[in-house]
């Protein structure tokens, strides 16, 4: 059931794309030969008017063939008979959709569950963020240069500088203010772990369960999304810092965890996996939720998404630079695994499902229509590109050059599919 419901929202968001291009197509004219759901043999099939709709065999993706866009044709209504900006605006329909779907499921869960702002609810005693005499009630506006739109540009741009000490600007009752930041680095190391993450870096949600970690400790054990960790042995802890003080120092074999499930203290016990754990950072800061209206949400839902927009394009400059590695990408089979990962853990209320499931779909979708406009052979940005090129020439690309750069760019993405693929793969069942 879970693999289905992530096939069904990947497949959401890749439809939703296809249908940019097939209705504004249509509005402006353009005859649209099939719309097809899937790829690979076809199933079935039927016409309504000039359009053929099918099913076809491999279930993912989807496609719209529009007259005279891969082959010559010499209609009026055929795709390249257009004017460019008709043309340009049939592509980035596409992308626009995708931008769309996520807003509308944003605002949903924005209005139900609230989300994360740049105000800072607390700042920890002894913490990298106090030494900075940085104080709750201050907005996040930029780190280390980098304009910060949600709690999420900050942790980026922490993990991505690799903890180096940072310039932090802050906006305090109105006036801006300029501090240094030194987050404290925790080398990459093997630990023993449960397998579960909290709510909260830090503060007092920083002890409550928000997912399990499928195949750990944790999840055999029968700990649950909700649970409060209060004791590990004979040692209590109230923040997800004293459990990690705890863990640094344990040798091994089984731990005696307490915790407060709907009220009600209960002791597990649990022996914890040794797991080798890539390095980290730590400032201190826990932001501030805010709970709004529909409006408000809104709002914000599009302010998530230029900042999802803006991390596709710095990941495609820090894949470059190496400063992220090519084992980071994500192909359909990880978006997949990902979505249905989020489903299994949302069993708590329908709820918690269905904001986590719009949630994770909306970032996928937006990544998708974000890194359709990078301008790489294929996409449907290199399209735009070359009829940007084809709008100052004042004549379009010899077809023979279009059909060459098509097929260089078709050979690369099979090539990326393969290794994404692999990536997913060995994501999945070997933990990589």
């Amino acid at each position: 059931m879970n693999i289905a419901i992530a096939f069904l929202a990947l497949n959401l968001i890749i439809l939703i794309h296809e249908f940019g291009h097939f209705i504004v197509a249509k509005l402006f004219g353009i005859k649209v030969d099939e719309f097809s759901l899937f790829v690979g043999p076809k199933i079935f099939s039927f016409k309504k008017g000039e359009t053929t709709y099918s099913l076809r065999l491999i279930p993912i993706l989807a496609y719209v063939k529009l007259e005279g866009e891969e082959e010559a044709s010499d209609s009026e209504r055929s795709f390249g008979r257009k004017p460019v900006w008709k043309r340009a605006a049939v592509i980035s329909a596409g992308p626009i959709m995708n931008l769309l779907l996520a807003i509308v499921l944003l605002t949903a869960v924005f209005t139900i569950s609230g989300y994360s702002s740049t105000g800072i609810k607390t700042v920890e005693v002894n913490s990298p963020a106090s030494s900075s005499e940085l104080l709750p009630g201050d907005k996040l506006i930029e780190y280390a240069g980098h304009k910060i739109f949600t709690p999420e540009d900050y942790l980026q741009f922490l993990y991505v500088s690799k903890g180096v000490p940072a310039q932090i600007l802050v906006d305090r009752n109105g006036k801006q203010i300029t501090t240094e930041i030194v987050p404290d680095i925790y080398p990459a190391e093997q630990r023993y772990l449960f397998g579960f993450t909290v709510e909260s870096a830090t503060g007092e949600a920083s002890n409550l369960i928000a997912e399990i970690s499928k195949g750990m400790p944790a999840e055999e054990a029968g700990l649950k999304a909700g649970d409060r960790i209060i004791r590990l042995n004979d040692t209590q802890v109230v923040s997800i810092e004293g459990i990690n003080s705890y863990m640094k120092d344990f040798e091994g074999g089984e731990v005696r965890l307490a915790l407060i499930r709907d009220g009600v203290e209960i002791t597990i016990n649990i022996t914890p996996r040794k797991i080798s754990i890539s390095e980290s950072y730590y400032t201190g800061i826990d932001f501030d939720m805010v709970k709004g209206n529909i409006f408000n949400a809104a709002g914000h839902s599009f302010v998530y998404a230029a900042s999802v927009v803006r991390s596709v394009v710095n990941s495609l400059v820090w894949l470059i630079k190496g400063d992220v590695g090519l084992k980071d990408m994500m192909g359909p089979v990880g978006m997949v695994s990902t979505i249905g990962a989020v489903v299994e853990q949302s069993r708590t209320s329908f709820a918690t499902l269905l904001t986590n499931l719009f949630s994770i779909t909306a970032m996928f979708s937006i990544a998708l229509g974000a890194t359709n406009l990078i301008p790489f052979p294929a996409l449907d940005g290199n399209k735009l590109l070359l009829l940007g090129i084809e709008a100052i020439r004042k004549k379009p690309i010899p077809p023979e050059k279009e059909a060459v750069i098509s097929m260089i760019g078709f050979i690369l993405l099979i090539i990326l599919a393969i290794f994404t693929f692999y990536n997913d793969i060995a994501r999945i069942i070997l933990g990589r």
